[in-house]
């Protein structure tokens, strides 16, 4: 496979060197253009010989089949990888499936542990408004942590270091110094943020008095309050699909966010997970088959990237890190993903060899230079609109308060998604706000929609037009393509058969560049 390759590229490298050395005219000698005549038998048929070789390298597969009898080893190959790392993949992803269910319901069994009166739903509308409150708050997170064993329903444990639990962390940060007198107007501040953290064991202080009688919050000057403390875990519901269970660290961090100072402290737990290997495992009653079969159909997989030149690079570092057991399914379902993707693309090469079904890669890589250069140019006028919006509609539409959400509104908008939302929620505070708004947005939708977005469907358009066109007519459109036209041999006429004088292209290369070579000597 790889020296057929390989000649029918010398083919083409040597008709470009002969092609170069030679007179225009002297491609078109065979198939009716004015010019002189081949000198010999010989050229006409070497030249034919090449013809038929070139034409052959530009076959799809199922015409070299009918032309040498050839299989497409290649195509059979990647369609073989394509099916097996789809396989590989839908396991990953069921099995990553299983591992964020387990996250998203530990992070709401926390909620409810840790956070008092907690409903589900009421992310953004928890918070505490007294003093008192917040103590009370405070108070019932200790004593929850420090009853974990008697009133959690899971297999949740405290994290140890060596024989000694870890202690729950309490932060305040506030400002070093201030008095505010908002009665005078008056303030005297220092901007340096101070931090103060105290421990607390498990099991140890069931309250807040008890554990921290001395315990003060700051209000006037207090910008948060963080309690963080590690949780481990064991995800057995692996267990029932055979694949060996995962342990997982969870940090808890709950935040009293008081940065506003508004009089309301809003309330949030956040789970950071980190998911580790167990040390010790004894799984009785299930079998160790379906293990030794993953592992084998992993070495499957990297036997088959190997063989794929292509795509051999990326599948053997795919395949080296599935040989073991990843706890990092991020990194792992990243590339696998784009893996398998770009697998499926790769499909498409073989699409190309036939003329009705490569419309689309002949439209994309004709359209590619004219859709960057309107792509750079509309950029622009949409970037020029996210930072307007960010800055005048920021503080009035919530949908407006970072350059990120803008983003995301304005690319919903050109998509036609969410408009009426968009304009509702704007607030009408500001009557000059309010009327900028309406010009801000219609103008956008306008611009974009109506007037962009269709002269970018129209370089697509075009583009389509073109090739079709061109397809249609049958023309050659290359000096290639013109020297192949004049050959009508069918892929299964037989004549494609490799022969003793397969070799022939090298004659005519040959002889054609001597001939060149003495007629300019003899002009000389």
């Amino acid at each position: 496979m790889v020296e057929a390759n390989l000649v029918s590229a010398c083919e083409l490298v040597c008709v470009q060197q002969c092609s170069d050395m030679e007179e225009s005219s002297d491609l078109y000698d065979v198939y009716g253009t004015s010019g002189p005549l081949p000198r010999s038998e010989e050229d006409l048929d070497n030249v034919e010989c090449l013809r038929r070789k070139i034409k052959y390298f530009f076959m799809n597969p199922c015409e070299k089949y009918h032309a040498r009898g050839r299989k497409p080893w290649k195509l059979i190959l990647q369609i073989i990888k394509i099916a097996i790392i789809t396989i590989q993949l839908v396991s990953f992803g069921l099995s990553n499936q299983m591992v964020v269910t387990f996250k998203e319901e530990n992070l709401m069994t926390f909620k409810h542990l840790f956070l008092k009166n907690y409903v589900d739903g009421v992310k953004d509308t928890y918070a505490v408004y007294r003093q008192d409150d917040v103590y009370d708050h405070i108070d019932y997170i200790i004593e929850q942590y420090g009853r974990l064993h008697n009133i959690t329903v899971g297999n949740h444990e405290y994290q140890k270091d060596g024989a000694f639990y870890t202690p729950l962390s309490l932060c305040q940060e506030f400002y070093r110094n201030g008095n505010i007198y908002p009665g005078n107007e008056t303030l005297d501040i220092d901007a340096q943020v101070k931090t103060e953290c105290l421990k607390v064991y498990p099991m140890y202080h069931p309250s807040l008095q008890q554990a921290l009688s001395h315990f003060e919050l700051h209000f006037k000057r207090m910008l948060s309050v963080k309690i963080t403390f590690v949780l481990k875990a064991i995800n057995l519901q692996t267990v029932r699909h055979r694949e060996l269970p995962d342990c997982y660290d969870f940090t808890v961090t709950i935040i009293f966010n008081n940065q506003v100072h508004s009089g309301r402290i809003k309330v949030d737990l956040e789970n950071d997970v980190d998911i580790n290997e167990c040390r010790e495992l004894k799984v009785t009653g299930a079998s160790a088959r379906n293990i030794y079969l993953t592992v084998l159909f992993d070495c499957l997989i990297i036997i088959t990237c190997i063989a794929s030149f292509t795509l051999c690079t990326r599948s053997v570092i795919s395949g080296i890190q599935l040989q073991f057991v990843s706890t990092n399914y991020d990194v792992c379902s990243i590339f696998l993903g784009t893996g398998t993707m770009f697998v499926w693309i790769g499909v498409l090469r073989y699409m190309g060899f036939f003329r009705k079904y490569n419309i689309l890669i002949l439209t994309l890589r004709a359209a590619f230079p004219n859709v960057i250069r309107f792509i750079c140019c509309a950029g622009i006028i949409y970037l020029s609109y996210c930072f307007c919006g960010w800055i005048v509609l920021g503080p009035y539409h919530e949908k407006f308060r970072t350059l990120n959400t803008v983003s995301e509104c304005l690319f919903s908008l050109v998509n036609g998604d969410d408009m009426f939302p968009t304009f509702e929620n704007m607030k009408q505070k500001s009557s000059l706000v309010w009327i900028f708004s309406r010009v801000y947005l219609y103008t956008f939708v306008s611009l974009f929609i109506y007037m962009i977005l269709s002269l970018f469907i129209t370089i697509i358009t075009d583009t389509y037009d073109t090739i079709k066109q061109q397809q249609e007519s049958g023309l050659p459109t290359s000096e290639l393509q013109k020297f192949l036209s004049v050959c009508k041999d069918l892929p299964n006429s037989g004549v494609y058969r490799l022969h003793k004088n397969n070799r022939c292209f090298f004659n005519c290369c040959i002889s054609r560049c001597r001939s060149r070579r003495e007629r300019l000597t003899s002009e000389a």
